[in-house]
């Protein structure tokens, strides 16, 4: 029988699904995908862009197989457990465990930083370690409220996508497009890579609230689909609307010349005056996008981490329930911490790429345990089962393999960091938690 101080809730819904996949991502389409443009130019981040888009759809579909067959919180952790054993597994939880602790803080201080821009009296740093504290909160008081603000939340930020969409494209000149397209040559493209990845980073975050789902078999099938859907025509509309105004430099550099992360307001720029009430409201609801994917990776992040210790692969006490809420509140605030920590660094872009070397990791040695399991265990019920298989599975393994190697080139000293992350924790992991098992 379970033990009820480690079962969860089940209150989720297909559109709560939806809710937390779009909302997970959604930032990425506000700010931080804009400086690949830097790197590649319209053409190389076009092209680095329309590789990952493919990636993340193949991806998508086969982790769906996974999510519906091992519905389970740890996501990428259990899927490895079951199928590639405890040491590739522990690597697929620790992955999991940086890509979702550590985009928080990134998102946390974009956050801070548009609170700043009409409140100048309130410290960025300030404003985003308040947040933290609040959305930590509010996900330990329970995952059905967690998820119906997200849904909220997110449903504005997607509404906020469409209308600046519907307000640039009448602007829109394919002679911007043009211009300067690939200022780097071919070899842009490898390092635009992370900045495309920035535009779908999360969604597999759906999986790690499998346990808390309604009819998950069915349900997490729904939620999905519907939203890698949204994102990738989302992802196509910011993406061509945004460069279609000027060309690729003004939604990169401000007046001054120096690089900015909100390609959205520098697009407007170009079309309504600085003082425009259309302006203000567009910049102000632009913060919802920001809000969503900071609240929604908190969730999935508590979900990875309380797995972790649930399964004694990390210290038990984070795999506690909360007996008043049914929330992995133990997990959600050694988390917060872990991430204000990484806050006070102040090091965002570079938390943004530890954040992308976790999530290509995870997607790594899940792709290998679906082609896996289904070898293993082929009599496992597969309430769905990915399409053209081995197909998509083999086309996002070897994508999320190329997509790695040409982060590791271009950000090697963060590459070494990363895998210093790793090796200590596998260190302590085989000292201390390994022989228990």
């Amino acid at each position: 029988m379970t033990n009820p101080a480690q079962q969860l809730k089940r209150t989720l819904n297909a559109t709560m699904l939806w809710g937390l996949g779009v909302g997970y991502v959604i930032s990425g389409m506000y700010f931080g995908w804009n400086l690949g443009l830097e790197k590649g130019g319209t053409l190389g981040m076009g092209i680095a862009t329309l590789f990952i888009a493919l990636m993340y759809v193949a991806f998508t579909f086969s982790y769906t197989e996974l999510a519906c067959a091992i519905p389970k919180a740890g996501g990428a952790f259990d899927y490895a457990n079951r199928t590639l054993g405890k040491d590739l597994a522990f690597l697929a939880g620790m992955a999991q465990s940086i890509e979702f602790i550590f985009a928080p803080p990134a998102i946390a201080f974009a956050i801070g930083a548009y609170f700043n821009l009409f409140f100048p009296q309130l410290p960025v740093l300030g404003i985003a370690i308040a947040v933290y504290i609040i959305f930590t909160a509010l996900n330990i008081s329970g995952v059905k409220a967690a998820a119906a603000f997200e849904l909220i939340i997110t449903i504005m930020a997607v509404g906020e996508l469409l209308l600046f969409a519907g307000i640039t494209l009448p602007h829109f000149d394919a002679a911007h497009l043009k211009k300067n397209a690939l200022p780097a040559g071919w070899a842009g493209i490898f390092p635009s890579i992370p900045f495309a990845i920035w535009f779908f980073l999360g969604i597999e975050g759906i999986a790690n609230v499998a346990e808390e789902t309604r009819n998950p078999q069915r349900t997490i099938l729904k939620g999905f689909g519907s939203a890698i859907f949204t994102l990738v025509v989302l992802c196509a509309l910011t993406f061509i609307s945004s460069v279609g105004v000027a060309g690729w430099e003004a939604v990169v550099y401000t007046k001054d010349g120096a690089t900015s992360d909100s390609p959205l307001p520098l697009a407007l720029s170009h079309i309504v005056t600085n003082n425009a009430f259309l302006y203000h409201m567009l910049i102000t609801v632009g913060l919802f996008g920001l809000v969503a994917s900071f609240h929604g990776i908190i969730l999935a992040a508590g979900r990875s981490s309380f797995e972790f210790g649930r399964a004694r692969f990390a210290p038990q006490w984070l795999g506690k329930v909360n007996r008043r809420f049914q929330t992995p509140s133990n997990a959600l605030i050694a988390n917060m911490v872990v991430g204000i920590i990484a806050l006070l660094t102040g090091k965002t872009g570079e938390i943004i790429i530890l954040s992308v070397f976790g999530a290509l990791t995870l997607y790594i040695i899940s792709m290998i345990a679906v082609i896996r399991l289904r070898r293993k265990e082929p009599s496992l019920e597969r309430p769905f089962k990915v399409p053209f298989y081995p197909l998509f599975p083999l086309v996002a393994l070897i994508l999320a393999c190329i997509s790695f190697i040409a982060v590791i080139i271009y950000n090697f000293r963060l590459a070494l960091v990363y895998l210093g992350l790793l090796l200590i924790s596998y260190i302590l992991f085989s000292l201390f938690y390994k022989k228990s098992l």
